[in-house]
């Protein structure tokens, strides 16, 4: 963790803002935006249900 910490700082960011949990869902919702594939990401994150997944991204039922 720290190593994302000492990015963030290098990048002139407040690294306090930036944590693994925020760098998880983020890589989870840009592979959904460019895959399309929902399932792949369920997989990744180790949820059970896909709804599970939608209702972690915050995406709307109807775009998944």
């Amino acid at each position: 963790m720290q190593a994302l910490y000492h990015c963030a700082e290098s990048a002139g960011l407040d690294a306090s803002a930036y944590g693994t949990h925020s760098r998880r869902r983020t890589e989870a919702t840009l592979i959904d935006q460019h895959t399309k594939n929902l399932r792949a990401v369920q997989l990744l994150l180790g949820h059970s249900t896909l709804e599970r997944t939608v209702r972690y991204l915050g995406i709307d039922v109807d775009d998944a």
